[in-house]
């Protein structure tokens, strides 16, 4: 892991108009750093350039990957197609720039010490557990408890999933009484998320705990910090974009419009006909032609081709990408309560996010109102004869989680939490999945396999090498 240590993105200097070119400097091994020497960048620069590198995380080649894996997405050509089909090896994975990334956050919190400013290190412990979070959850068991160190460890331990896990709730833990601190500052012009808003950060610290309760099955504490986690869309926290191509647009529109055209589409996916069964249905409290519009167009790339909506939809190139939403927050909410038999509590949580959907609002934007119905449900509705109740489940709790699940499925349309959520409910009680087909062969994708660079430098990769089908023990 030599490669892994942590780095400054002199290009954060600037603004977040650089996110493509930033990339670039993750990757650039003279700019690794010693962890311990934060004196020669300002605090406000390492959170800009960290900023950049979480956003970046969230519109990679891994979330592709993952939404393919998931289904929603589906690889057509090259590379792509090859993943589609689990085809994968060591060298199609790397830590650059998840653990820079990761490395840049903790830098920004022994700064945040050496002059006393609880918020700033506050902010810089939610965005290193966002990262870790994303490492563990994609490839189990990674290092942390040594990952930020190469001097001590040059080849730092791999912890265990789960522990992870535990570790990730701790760091979480002191952001939350780090944000929560009497005075601070969280540098509005730096920050392009929350604007120096530490308690929208403080919301996103008590989302992001909901996220990994979930994953790990508590759902009492995923329903008790999903309560102060982000109230409003308001509160989204979103990675803003431009329109200036190789500067500052949205990946996912450089990825579908410009460099990889045809690679991927959604042809074959499953989440274009999920939305197409919600559609003229005989659930008439729910029309979903508005949304199935706003992400998907006809005929961009080939004759009768099914796109990611590039022109005037979700994937044009100043759209926000998601990184942690009130509608994830809501939904957490709905179905923790809904596995805990908290089915009026759960259909109120599930109703506010139709409320807002109702509205047209998603990830920052507004889709188009022909054929937007997201009328409020009752439980009535997820009886045995139920309008809402699709797959003609016995009991109301099934039911009411079958819809739940659909909506976390349509609304983390290319996050890499509907891979989570993919493995994650095959094992969750009840057993409340959605039909998934695999694109090829009898094999769920489980989990991505480590990069091959650290299988060369770090003696400590778990052996034997898993698969990709091998399982992770949080989604067992």
């Amino acid at each position: 892991m030599k490669n892994l240590t942590t780095v400054i993105i002199i290009c954060a200097a600037f603004t977040s108009s650089v996110l493509s070119s930033c990339s670039k400097l993750f990757e650039n091994p003279d700019i690794n750093t010693n962890p311990n020497a934060v004196t020669n960048v300002d605090l406000p620069t390492l959170m800009g350039g960290t900023l950049l590198g979480v956003g970046l995380l969230h519109e990679d080649t891994d979330v592709r990957i993952a939404s393919m894996w998931a289904g929603e997405l589906n690889g057509l050509a090259r590379a792509h197609l090859g993943y589609s089909q689990y085809i994968v090896s060591a060298q199609n994975f790397t830590w650059s720039p998840l653990y820079p990334v990761a490395g840049q956050a903790r830098l920004m919190q022994l700064k945040a010490d050496s002059i006393g400013n609880a918020w700033g290190k506050g902010i810089g412990q939610v965005l290193e557990a966002m990262v870790i979070a994303k490492a563990t959850a994609l490839y189990g068991d990674v290092p942390y408890s040594q990952a930020f160190d190469a001097a001590r460890y040059p080849t730092p331990a791999f912890d265990k999933q789960l522990d992870v896990y535990g570790a990730l709730q701790v760091t979480l833990d002191n952001a939350i009484i780090n944000l929560s601190a009497a005075t601070g500052s969280a540098y509005p012009a730096k920050d392009f998320i929350y604007k120096g808003d530490v308690k929208r950060w403080l919301a996103a610290a008590n989302t992001l705990k909901a996220r990994l309760y979930l994953h790990t099955g508590n759902y009492a504490q995923a329903v008790r910090y999903a309560q102060q986690g982000i109230s409003s869309s308001a509160g989204d926290a979103l990675m803003p974009h431009g329109t200036a191509i190789g500067v500052d647009i949205n990946q996912n529109y450089d990825f579908f419009a410009v460099s990889r055209i045809g690679d991927t589409g959604f042809d074959g996916a499953y989440l274009p006909k999920l939305m197409q069964s919600r559609i003229g249905s005989a659930n008439t409290k729910t029309d979903e032609t508005a949304l199935y519009n706003y992400f998907f167009k006809k005929g961009i790339t080939a004759t009768n081709s099914l796109d990611g909506n590039t022109v005037d939809g979700a994937f044009v190139a100043a759209a926000p990408q998601p990184l942690v939403t009130y509608y994830e927050n809501q939904l957490i909410l709905a179905e923790a309560q809904a596995r805990l038999g908290q089915n009026n509590e759960a259909l109120n949580s599930l109703n506010s996010v139709r409320a807002s959907l109702n509205n047209g609002v998603i990830n920052g934007r507004t889709f188009g109102a022909t054929g937007r119905r997201y009328d409020a449900y009752t439980l009535a509705d997820f009886g045995v004869a139920g309008l809402a109740n699709s797959t003609g489940a016995a009991n109301v709790q099934v039911a009411l989680l079958y819809e739940i699940i659909s909506q976390r499925y349509i609304c983390f349309l290319m996050q890499y939490e509907a891979f989570n959520d993919y493995r994650r409910l095959a094992s969750a009680v009840p057993v409340v999945q959605l039909p998934i087909p695999l694109y090829t062969g009898t094999q769920k994708p489980q989990r991505f396999i480590y990069p091959q660079v650290e299988i060369n430098t770090n003696p400590n990769v778990p052996k034997p090498l898993a698969s990709q089908f091998t399982k992770l023990s949080v989604f067992p």
